[in-house]
């Protein structure tokens, strides 16, 4: 063992080109020009980790270029470490004017923050959202309208950065719109690209507002050309749709304080009533009819179904005026013989204009 390890030993001194090693190590700049490139090749990834990488890179090289000025006294380590420490400072000046040309107004920027960041929204992606609506913030001042009622055609999609938006219909206050929510959620979801349409409501500014606005058909270009701007937008939308439609339901409460929520059954076939809920409301409706217009509302059940069918009055008859439909309270209605559909259909229409929808005196009183 000893015989081989001072046979490479010998190898190795005599492949060596220096003739005689330096018996002094190197002054402190060559030992801080490394250390200074050692920190700079830790950098990690990203804009901050290039300035990072770049900065303690271009340190490191002009401390190499001192310690070859006045150290190695060496023309060709000068002249490296010279121009490695360029091209890094040039490096770190094209990141710097890359963050100044790609940098947001406030205004964008703030967004991004509160609604695309939660999200995890790359900003690149983010940045071809702002590009489409030309980067452009616009304003409403107070009392201004946004759209109005049957006449504003739907082509654009607008978001609120700032202010209150108050929307109405036929002169009758909905719901306010406030800000980072879009304006015109619902008509943008109701009309297909190669539709066209104008607004149910009207949309009026109660305070200074600013918003920013994407036109109909470039939106559409975007939305079909990426698939991840798509979903984005959809989900935004739907959810903004779902707050003011919970905006809404806080509008319908009963007198004694219990809220009806728009995913009631009830409510459902009052929106969408199937064929089959036809037949029991045209059979409420004829029952209705053949009752006496002014037969008093206390009348027992006993003497309702004892009531044998009416005739056809003669055509002279004159009829009474039809009373007032305001009432009392609710018998059962399995003795009536109306099902839920029916009376729900009977309360909303009389939800426009008068407060009978509030008249029930409990919240199983209703769903009956």
């Amino acid at each position: 063992m000893s015989a081989n390890s001072s046979r490479a030993g010998q190898l190795l001194l005599q492949a060596s080109a220096c003739i005689s090693w330096k018996q002094d190590v190197e002054g402190a700049v060559y030992h801080l020009a490394n250390c200074l490139l050692l920190l700079g090749f830790m950098g990690g990834s990203g804009v901050y980790g290039c300035f990072y990488f770049f900065g303690f890179l271009s340190a490191g090289y002009l401390c190499c270029v001192l310690w070859g000025w006045f150290s190695a006294c060496g023309l060709d380590i000068v002249l490296w470490s010279f121009l490695l420490a360029v091209v890094c400072l040039l490096q770190l000046a094209h990141l710097v004017y890359r963050l100044r040309e790609d940098t947001l107004a406030e205004e964008f920027d703030l967004l991004y923050k509160t609604l695309c960041l939660p999200l995890q929204v790359p900003l690149q992606t983010y940045k071809e959202i702002v590009h489409c609506c030309e980067k452009q913030v616009l304003t409403l001042a107070t009392e201004q309208t946004y759209a109005v009622e049957g006449e504003t055609p739907i082509n654009r999609l607008s978001l609120l950065l700032s202010g209150r938006v108050r929307v109405s219909q036929d002169g009758q206050f909905l719901h306010y719109i406030f800000p980072y929510q879009f304006m015109d959620s619902p008509e943008w979801e109701s009309l297909q690209p190669s539709e066209e349409g104008v607004f149910q409501v009207t949309l009026t500014a109660e305070t200074s507002c600013s918003y920013i606005s994407w036109p109909r058909k470039s939106l559409h270009l975007l939305l079909t050309k990426e698939r991840y701007i798509s979903c984005l937008f959809s989900a935004l939308l739907g959810y903004d749709i779902s707050e003011k439609l919970y905006t809404l339901n806080d509008k319908l409460f009963a007198k004694f304080g219990l809220r009806f929520d728009i995913r009631l059954p009830s409510l459902y076939h009052v929106l969408g009533p199937t064929a089959a809920d036809a037949g029991p409301e045209s059979e409420k409706g004829d029952e209705e009819a053949c009752e006496p217009a002014a037969s008093p509302p206390q009348a027992t059940p006993t003497s309702l179904q004892q009531t044998p069918p009416c005739s056809p009055p003669p055509a002279a008859t004159n009829f009474p005026a039809p009373p007032s439909r305001a009432r009392l309270s609710r018998p059962d209605s399995g003795i009536l013989g109306e099902d839920s559909t029916s009376l729900v259909l009977e309360d909303f229409e009389e939800v426009s204009g008068s407060e009978s929808f509030m008249d029930y005196r409990s919240d199983g009183e209703y769903m009956r």
